[in-house]
């Protein structure tokens, strides 16, 4: 007797439900729905999982139709893609082996070798052969193989790396291969049907990338690029990049005269004294919102010996990221020092320095030292990933009841400090306990429990970002967009149960007894380094007027407007205006673009009519503003550097 199939029930995302009589595909359910969701269907989700249009459900199941709409449906699009230059490699380059070929965040790319490295002249050979790929419409099949049939397989197609794959997977793994006219690759998918919906893609880099990141196997090639589900997004991304690089702050800091660099120092910044005025700026305006907000600054050590990270647990579990010293102080043993990376477990000695009572918290300790983290050189970019930094630091020390409202009080700072920037809140996330963890799980819970009602009294929307909290206690990571919708983490707020009592800390509380203080770490800048690199960019160069380290420039025609510019100068400088004049020989429009490209926010322009009439010419943003009084313009401009957060 033949086995008689079991109906299955698909649970469609609205709730609706449709029966089958026994295993369906989501390529078939999608068509008994309608022909248009079955033409535009890329895969499906088959119980919150990824798969292929013809993987066949044989059990009730919940069922979403993957769209070039829906948000799985990028990643989709560039891993396929990602087979389709690979296949295009192959057919350019016979002998190519392949390693891994993943989607990314903003593209896919591919480990590959070949005899002779893959070169960027390259690419257009290499897009013109995806594009024909594309045009043929392969359908992109995938079939379950046996570890032997794997391993015959690859070792047919002399694809070594592939084999070490398999060698590499647990036993009762499931090895799935793809296919695609000529081209197969092991991989997991699920993939588009066919490759007519890879049509929007782009090549971008070429680098060197080891076999297994050692350094002692094959040299590999990774080809990077990026890929969309129309042209028109495609197009867009690109004039985006394309954008960013024009804003990277690298360069437009170079043409700011703001900060150097030298290889000599790798990560650290040389700050121009035009730089170290912007980052006094920006750093006096947090002192001073310290000062309006309660708290305590003070200033601490840089070098520590080992002695102090060992209590905090930083030795054990971020020493990887600290530098070292080791001194020979006489004796066998030498001592061990370490550049600070943060200054929590400075702080924490500050509190342990004196006998505290209740009524002192919440205590506020802020500090804007110098901190050092021993980040791999390979990572180090600008200002956006750096050795030495300092953040707008700050530890609260309070009781388990102060927790809630000082956290939602500090949610609203945070709120209150970006306004001013410009800068929209993209994402925030409550970063959970980690595995490598210190403390107690009640504590971690009661830690988390308390960051959740803060976040939801707020009404802030949040995303739980599993086991990503730091070793101490959890996290809230608030997420900026740029003016190019870019994101980046900046500010944070960490609850610690930890650290006080492993420096056993204690104040006495009002029925005598003594009780362990919680601590909250944030930052709302983070790196003052990285949020001036986000800034940069953000605004390309042209900061706002009560930022811009140099807000206006006094330009001269010629030498006989010389004395009123002089005198201008003078009023503008005694209005604490930060101001330069360009007094040179050197042509007007000279000046003028030399001023644009510094991004200086205000040129005032003075001929001999100007100066004749008193008056000021003022260009704003490089762009012609028309002609006022100094009077009027020094009202303009107290206007716009009268900013506070």
């Amino acid at each position: 007797m033949s086995a008689v199939s079991s109906p299955v029930v698909v649970t469609l995302p609205d709730g609706s439900k449709r029966e089958y009589p026994g295993p369906v595909t989501p390529a078939e359910v999608a068509a008994s729905i309608g022909a248009g969701l079955a033409k535009a269907a890329l895969a499906a989700t088959v119980n919150g999982k990824p798969a292929d249009l013809q993987v066949p459900i044989d059990a009730s199941a919940d069922l979403s139709i993957i769209t070039t709409k829906s948000k799985e449906a990028l990643e989709l699009i560039r891993h396929s893609t990602a087979h389709l230059m690979a296949q295009a490699i192959k057919r350019l380059h016979p002998e190519a082996m392949l390693e891994d070929g993943p989607a990314t965040e903003d593209g896919f790319f591919y480990d590959i070798w070949t005899e002779k490295p893959i070169a960027i002249e390259e690419f257009p050979a290499i897009e013109a052969e995806m594009g024909k790929l594309a045009k043929e419409s392969l359908p992109i099949t995938r079939r379950v193989l046996t570890r032997a049939e794997a391993i015959a397989l690859f070792t047919a197609r002399k694809e070594k790396y592939k084999i070490e794959i398999i060698a590499r997977l647990p036993e009762d793994a499931t090895i799935t291969i793809y296919e695609q006219g000529d081209f197969l690759d092991l991989c997991r998918g699920p993939h588009v049907p066919h490759t007519g919906w890879l049509k929007a893609f782009k090549l971008m880099t070429v680098s060197g990338a080891y076999w297994k990141g050692d350094a002692t196997l094959d040299q590999l090639t990774r080809v990077r690029g990026t890929a969309f589900a129309t042209k028109e997004e495609l197009d867009a991304h690109l004039t985006l990049l394309e954008e960013a690089k024009k804003r990277d702050h690298r360069r437009v800091g170079r043409e700011m005269g703001l900060f150097m660099h030298h290889e000599w120092a790798p990560g650290e910044t040389f700050w121009l004294p035009k730089g170290r005025k912007l980052y006094r700026v920006l750093g006096n305006m947090m002192s001073n919102l310290w000062e309006d907000e309660g708290y305590q600054e003070v200033f601490t050590p840089m070098l520590f010996k080992s002695d102090l990270f060992k209590t905090s647990g930083h030795w054990d579990h971020y020493q990887d990221n600290m530098f070292i010293i080791r001194q020979n102080e006489g004796g066998d043993n030498p001592v061990e020092y370490s550049l600070k990376p943060m200054n929590c477990p400075s702080h924490m000695l500050i509190f342990r320095s004196e006998r505290r009572s209740y009524r002192e918290l919440p205590m506020r300790i802020a500090d804007q030292g110098v901190l050092h983290r021993n980040e791999a050189s390979g990572t180090l970019s600008g200002l956006t990933r750096v050795r030495q930094f300092c953040q707008d630091d700050a530890h609260i020390f309070l009781t388990p009841e102060q927790i809630e409202p000082e956290i939602t009080a500090l949610i609203s700072l945070v709120r209150r400090v970006y306004k001013p920037f410009g800068l929209e809140f993209a994402k925030v996330f409550l970063s959970t306990r980690p595995e490598n963890y210190l403390g107690r799980k009640e504590q971690w819970d009661a830690a988390e429990d308390g960051l959740r009602r803060a976040l939801e009294n707020n009404k802030m929307e949040y995303q739980v970002n599993e086991g990503d909290g730091a070793f101490y206690g959890p996290k809230i990571d608030f997420i900026v967009s740029d003016a190019l919708k870019r994101e980046w983490q900046t500010a944070t707020i960490q609850l610690d149960y930890q650290l006080p009592q492993r420096f056993e800390l204690s104040y006495v509380d009002a029925d005598g007894s003594e009780k362990t203080p919680v601590v909250v770490h944030r930052a709302i800048f983070g790196s003052l380094e990285r949020f001036l690199g986000v800034l940069i960019e953000h605004y390309a160069g042209w900061l706002p007027v009560w930022l811009a380290p140099e807000q206006v420039r006094v330009l001269t025609i010629s030498e006989r407007s010389e004395p009123y510019a002089r005198e201008v100068f003078e009023m503008l400088s005694r209005a604490r205006v930060r101001v330069a004049a360009d007094l040179s020989a050197e042509k007007i429009g000279s000046k003028i673009r030399g001023a644009r490209i510094e991004r200086v926010p205000y040129m005032v322009v003075i001929g001999e009519k100007e100066a004749a009439e008193r008056m000021v010419a003022i260009r704003a943003r490089g762009e012609d503003a028309g002609t006022m009084t100094l009077e009027a313009f020094l009202q303009r401009i107290e206007a716009e550097k009268a900013t506070e957060f």
